[in-house]
């Protein structure tokens, strides 16, 4: 007599294969994924946009001059020295000196600069009021933002004694070293763009 093995059950056969297939999709579901994560946060895609920071240079309000921020101790010793001389004879006449911009990372300039495009509509226009990084006076520490408007005005009076001068038509309230102390202040330029 012949003996025959035991019928098997088609179902036990398929299910080792059905688990292989199972953990191969999952496993390149999981692989995908992880592709996916590299690629996107190296370019940047997930990563939160930029906004600027105190380390940066940013004042959420104006300042005094005695700020420890690093908008004020990164400026030009010279041109923060001017600029405390020229508050303490402003305040003799009554009148006080805030910063609302001093110095600036080169990242945080590009971002006023690329809010400005948003803002006027053209870079053209924006270049007006925002110089780029590689010509900003604000990211090397030679150039301060004096308000309020009766300091700005005090400023452009007087602020020559010092050395301190107005630089651009179209913005009043910044100023740099720009003349020797006591002579007279040069031209001022139209604007940002030059």
């Amino acid at each position: 007599m012949t003996v025959l093995p035991a019928p098997t059950d088609p179902s036990a056969r398929r299910a080792p294969l059905a688990a292989f297939v199972a953990a191969g999709a999952a496993g390149a579901i999981l692989l995908a994924i992880a592709l996916w994560a590299v690629v996107f946060l190296q370019a940047g895609a997930l990563a939160a946009p930029y906004a600027p920071r105190v380390a940066d240079g940013y004042l959420e309000q104006p300042v005094a001059l005695d700020s420890g921020t690093p908008a004020i101790v990164n400026l030009d010793p010279a041109l923060i020295a001017a600029i405390r001389q020229a508050a303490d004879a402003a305040a003799a006449d009554g009148v006080r000196f805030e910063v609302t911009s001093g110095w600036r990372t080169t990242q945080y300039q590009q971002w006023l600069l690329e809010d400005a495009v948003r803002k006027y509509g053209s870079a053209e226009v924006a270049l007006q009021w925002v110089a780029p990084p590689d010509r900003s006076h604000h990211v090397t520490g030679d150039a301060v933002d004096i308000g309020p408007l009766d300091a700005q005005s005090w400023l452009i009076a007087h602020g020559s004694e010092w050395g301190l001068c107005q630089i651009y038509g179209n913005e009043r309230w910044h100023f740099e070293l720009a003349t020797t102390p006591g002579r007279q202040c040069p031209a001022l330029v139209e604007n940002a763009a030059g």
